[in-house]
């Protein structure tokens, strides 16, 4: 057997440590998924909490038939986004379904058959979105919120296939066609509906995309001597952080999005470590977040004393880091493979 040279010794433990980092981050991501989507059954997921989308099924509030179809569009409105972003109907990540009517139909129709569901409604999950084709004989037809002082020429309803919960139920997506054939039947319309089995392996696909690409990128400061919050708290500003809602952990931005962000701390105890956090497929490729993260953590580190450790307190080696990089652009192309670019709105609803 041939002895190792002191280097050779070195650089094989180098290699051991890059493969098992790997392991690590790959063991996390699993768990860490797992979590969240367990986590999203006993919790409003990101668009129950922030955006008014009204299912077939969901006993609607009081109120006029336009008020409730004008949320069909889900809009965003997470904490400390700065630009709320609307959602429209994308059939990369929906169940669509199109209705047609011989002659253009009024807003106000449409709206007041969809309001008659509500009489008798049953309780569900599901969260769908509708459009209508604006008819306007001086102006190019495009799609909008139903609006009941327009006229329409087509109707689009859409449910969502999946999301951090799961992929749709055969239950919800049967109700959700059921309730569009008989919407159809209710304004004397044409319809064009998917098959229910192809949506459904539609919905699987998704669900296995997201999970491969459902990643939480973690990067620790671990700090000699712990800091005062008063001083971490003007570290953290200095930096370009803006304390989040709740005053517990702190958000970085780049033209008014949301790039990353940090782990809840105690603002009652002096801050050993912090945490800085990146949710790899809601951000876009374009804004580098790894890097800035990175760097980031690294002056602060440098300001404060500290270091950047893995999840086991190992300082973060450069190879470390260059594996890492690797894995984030397999990510990236797998998600554009799928059709679902970082960052995009059909992102940000399939990881919701």
């Amino acid at each position: 057997m041939t002895m190792l040279g002191l280097s050779d010794l070195q650089f094989a433990l180098a290699a051991i440590g890059v493969l098992l980092l790997v392991a690590i981050v790959g063991f996390n991501v699993k768990h860490a998924r797992a979590r969240r989507k367990a986590a999203s059954f006993d919790e409003p997921s990101a668009g129950d909490r922030f955006a008014r989308e009204p299912s077939f099924g969901q006993s609607l509030p009081d109120g006029d038939a336009e008020d409730l179809l004008g949320s069909n569009t889900a809009i965003s409105m997470l904490s400390g986004d700065l630009n709320p972003e609307i959602f429209s109907i994308d059939p990369r990540i929906d169940c669509v379904i199109s209705l047609r009517f011989d002659q253009a139909i009024s807003g106000a129709e449409i709206l007041s058959e969809i309001d008659a569901w509500r009489l008798n409604a049953t309780q569900s999950d599901a969260r769908w979105m509708c459009e209508g084709l604006h008819y306007d004989t001086d102006a190019v037809a495009n799609w909008e919120i139903l609006n009941a002082e327009a006229s329409y020429t087509e109707l689009q309803l859409a449910i969502q296939l999946a999301s951090r919960r799961g992929p749709i139920g055969v239950l919800e997506l049967s109700n959700f066609c059921s309730r569009a054939q008989a919407l159809a039947e209710m304004l004397d319309s044409q319809i064009d509906m998917p098959s229910v089995t192809t949506m459904l392996e539609s919905a699987k696909d998704l669900d296995t995309l997201a999970a491969e690409s459902d990643i939480q990128l973690g990067i620790n400061v671990l700090f000699d001597d712990a800091y005062p919050w008063a001083n971490f708290d003007l570290l953290m500003h200095q930096h370009g952080f803006k304390l989040a809602r709740g005053g517990r952990s702190y958000e970085f931005f780049s033209n008014n999005k949301l790039i990353f962000s940090c782990a809840e701390l105690d603002p009652n105890i002096a801050v050993k470590q912090v945490t800085l956090l990146l949710e790899v497929p809601l951000v876009d490729v374009g804004e580098r977040a790894f890097e800035r993260m990175l760097k980031e953590g690294v002056e602060i580190a440098q300001a404060a004393h500290g270091r950047i450790v893995d999840d086991n307190g190992i300082n973060l080696t450069a190879a470390a880091v260059i594996s890492i990089r690797q894995h984030l652009d397999g990510l990236y192309a797998n998600l554009e493979k799928g059709g679902v670019l970082a960052g995009s709105s059909t992102a940000s609803r399939l990881f919701s």
